[in-house]
């Protein structure tokens, strides 16, 4: 049995870096807003797998207004839900994501990330798919007011019987 998972995440840019995006640290002049340390990405891709064995979405699992979560890595919260999913008898085939950011340009990077990721889940990096697209200098994406980012995944059951049957 397959199962699939879409996630979305948003967050604001303020002035001085680092970046953090897809568990790196890149070199940039302006840094990701929010609770944990923001990485849209990871956010996405968390939100991905939960949802697509019906767990939530990562505010149910790890909660802005829990102190504990504050400034936390989102690396730790994709490994927590990757073994949330895990224990429902699924595991992941792909992950199919998109970064929207104006800048910093990410084509060079995108491998990094794809490495990353991969690494983060227990992956090959050949089922982490990364892409990145600008604003085109429109809406918020384009005038560097936030990085968007989408995630698709694609699970397989592991376990006969499992949840979700």
């Amino acid at each position: 049995m397959l199962r699939i998972g879409i996630g979305h995440d948003t967050h604001r840019l303020a002035p001085g870096g680092p970046l953090r995006l897809g568990g790196l640290e890149i070199p940039h002049d302006r840094h990701l807003v929010g609770h944990s340390d923001a990485d849209v990405l990871l956010h996405a891709i968390t939100d991905a797998l939960l949802g697509a064995v019906g767990l939530g979405d990562i505010g149910d699992l790890f909660p802005d207004t829990d102190p504990a979560h504050r400034g936390r890595d989102s690396g730790q919260m994709l490994v927590e839900a990757a073994r949330r999913v895990a224990a429902e008898g699924y595991a992941v085939v792909n992950l199919d994501c998109i970064v929207f950011a104006q800048r910093p340009r990410l084509g060079l990077l995108k491998a990094q990330i794809q490495r990353k990721v991969a690494e983060l889940l227990g992956l090959a990096a050949s089922q982490v798919g990364v892409k990145a697209k600008t604003g085109e200098g429109v809406g918020e994406v384009g005038r560097e007011e936030v990085i968007m980012a989408q995630c698709v995944a694609l699970l397989t059951r592991t376990v006969p019987g499992s949840h979700g049957s």
